[in-house]
């Protein structure tokens, strides 16, 4: 059992996140049990929080906010304890497609990151036999949380056919991530093109890519191998990307006839499920 007095505080995000929750409780007179009792959670839970056994979500942070008076402490610093459960390399990436303010993908296997379900995100990554595939999955879904800023970058995304096919996680699973795909429709900084199968050859037959772009820092392109990431602010790298995400555009279906062809995989393929009104998703 962690010695929750060994706990170093600077040793980590979640380290600082579990001393600072112990403190702050102690400090309200509370033991963790009747904390617990508070936020609608067993002591057992906080206790492994405080020694950094466990990650904590942004739904206990908020309700222990809102029981200890804390002002949003630990709705701040959940974000970024979600963020260092990310692999290594991958929190570069992450830290700067948040401050993006454009971001153009192209995916050739499957859905693009931010706008997965929390289902289809689960059976992603179980695909690489995670330790930790609760909070990989936390870390995820925090990353979605750029979307519905007050200024949310522009996201534009051209996915393969391929994923719209590809059966992660099941049918129903699929079922309810190209439902979600189709949510986005009236949103304005969001735009999903299929390149169907009809293109054949096309400018990215090598693989996926993500191209970022600032208000007033270079633009990036990020790739992927099997095992890490790559960022690059090379021009050439940078203007090579521009072109062939735009030969990508051109050879993809418009998003109308995207959103149609959406429709009809999720139908004829993973069945009819009625949307959010109840009524047929169409």
């Amino acid at each position: 059992m962690v010695n929750i007095r060994d706990l170093d505080p600077s040793a980590s995000p979640l380290d600082y996140y579990g001393a600072e929750l112990r403190r702050l409780r102690e400090d309200a007179r509370l033991k963790q049990g009747q904390l617990g009792d508070i936020i609608f959670c067993t002591a057992s839970l906080i206790g492994q929080i405080e020694t950094a056994r466990k990650v904590p979500t942004r739904d206990f942070s908020e309700r222990v906010d809102a029981a200890l008076g804390t002002g949003g402490v630990f709705s701040r610093l959940v974000g970024l304890v979600l963020r260092s459960q990310l692999p290594g390399w991958f929190q570069a990436y992450a830290e700067m497609e948040a401050k993006a303010a454009y971001i153009s993908t192209y995916q050739a296997q499957m859905v693009y990151g931010l706008l997965q379900t929390e289902a289809y995100a689960r059976a992603v990554l179980a695909s690489g036999l995670p330790d930790r595939l609760d909070e990989l999955v936390a870390a995820r879904m925090e990353r979605h949380r750029i979307l519905s800023r007050e200024r949310p970058p522009m996201v534009w995304v051209v996915l393969d056919e391929a994923a719209l096919y590809r059966p992660i996680g099941g049918a129903g699973v699929m079922r309810n991530q190209l439902a979600h795909l189709l949510s986005f429709r009236d949103r304005r900084w969001v735009r999903i093109q299929v390149l169907p199968f009809a293109a054949g050859e096309h400018a990215s037959l090598i693989g996926s890519f993500n191209t970022l772009r600032f208000e007033d820092d270079p633009d990036l392109v990020y790739t992927e191998d099997l095992v890490s990431g790559h960022m690059t602010a090379n021009p050439g790298a940078v203007k090579e990307a521009a072109l062939r995400y735009a030969l990508l555009q051109a050879a993809a279906l418009s998003v109308e006839d995207s959103a149609a062809l959406i429709v009809r995989v999720m139908e004829e393929r993973y069945g009819h499920q009625p949307g959010p009104d109840r009524r047929a998703v169409a």
